[in-house]
């Protein structure tokens, strides 16, 4: 996927987000590990939100693989180390298509 799809995908997770009642912190936070597409907040609660966009849902979801959810939480512990939080925080995954945006909310790996 191109790097503008990729970032138009991560707009229409930030609107749906904000329309939601998130406020986005971040986005596209990188460290050695990876990057986290979005870093957002809501009811005390920090997201560390993966977006994945494709033509249909499926195909999206299924490019959320082991390796790519290492990254993600290795990253999450380097930004909450470098920021020092002390608050609750959970994974969450957008799934972009062309009709739809769907939030799979507190996964686990």
């Amino acid at each position: 996927m191109s790097r503008a799809k990729g970032d138009a995908a991560e707009s229409r997770a930030c609107e749906y987000l904000s329309t939601n009642g998130y406020t986005i912190v971040q986005r596209n936070f990188y460290s050695r590990f990876g990057e986290i597409d979005i870093i957002a907040f809501k009811d005390e609660v920090l997201h560390f939100v993966e977006v994945k966009s494709g033509e249909e849902y499926e195909s999206a979801v299924q490019n959320i693989t082991p390796q790519k959810m290492s990254r993600v939480l290795r990253t999450a512990d380097v930004y909450i180390k470098k920021n020092a939080l002390e608050c609750a925080y959970v994974y969450d995954a957008i799934i972009v298509t062309p009709a739809s945006i769907d939030m799979i909310e507190n996964i686990t790996f």
